[in-house]
């Protein structure tokens, strides 16, 4: 095993997503999280970072929404970044956990006021009879706090993926492409790194 570049994967990635919020032009934090479904199928959807360190990787959602219900019924999952401006993406597995309430709360806060009202009125991932229904929900909560401040709900929080495995690759002529991959190790304290083939 060769000694990594950076002290952690986790660096690196910070490394990577300070670049890429540089060069990308839109949503450099935007990320494809992969789910497992009750049949054992893979789901797959795009979603924002809003929190990285040596914890983990958060993203928010509705509990009652498809990957909510799907990460609570089957706590793992893998993410994937892709910047073309970098020609550059990291693959991230491991296990899901909720984050703290108080951690949800100061995000939640830090919405705009229509997001945080967005977040009450959509039934996420459930079937409307049309766009008016949403619209009338927006209207129904708009009204109900007025000018007053808006609690987070109880089904909308964050999910904190903790990783045991990345894999971080770069574009290189000819398809000669290279890949550094992290595993954690057996104890669960340290990294194993290696090189693998494009």
């Amino acid at each position: 095993m060769q000694q990594a570049p950076f002290s952690t994967p986790f660096s690196l990635s910070q490394s990577w997503l300070e670049e890429a919020g540089k060069s990308e032009v839109n949503d450099p934090t935007a990320m494809a999280l992969a789910t497992v479904g009750p049949r054992g199928a893979p789901s797959l959807r795009m979603v924002l970072l809003k929190g990285c360190d040596e914890r983990g990787f958060v993203f928010y959602t509705n509990f009652e929404s498809r990957k909510g219900e799907q990460l609570t019924d089957n706590p793992n999952a893998a993410l994937l970044f892709h910047w073309k401006s970098l020609r550059r993406q990291i693959r991230i597995e491991g296990r899901v956990e909720v984050v703290s309430d108080a951690e949800a709360d100061e995000y939640f806060a830090s919405r705009p006021r229509t997001s945080r009202i967005g977040a009450w009125a959509s039934k996420q991932s459930r079937a409307m009879e049309g766009r008016f229904e949403f619209e009338a929900e927006i209207a129904k909560y708009t009204a109900r706090f007025g000018s007053g401040e808006i609690p987070r709900p109880d089904f909308w929080s964050g999910f904190r993926l903790v990783p045991d495995y990345f894999e971080f690759w770069r574009d290189r002529k000819f398809r000669l492409h290279e890949r550094k991959t992290y595993s954690l190790d057996e104890k669960g304290q340290g990294w194993n790194i290696e090189e693998i083939y494009p």
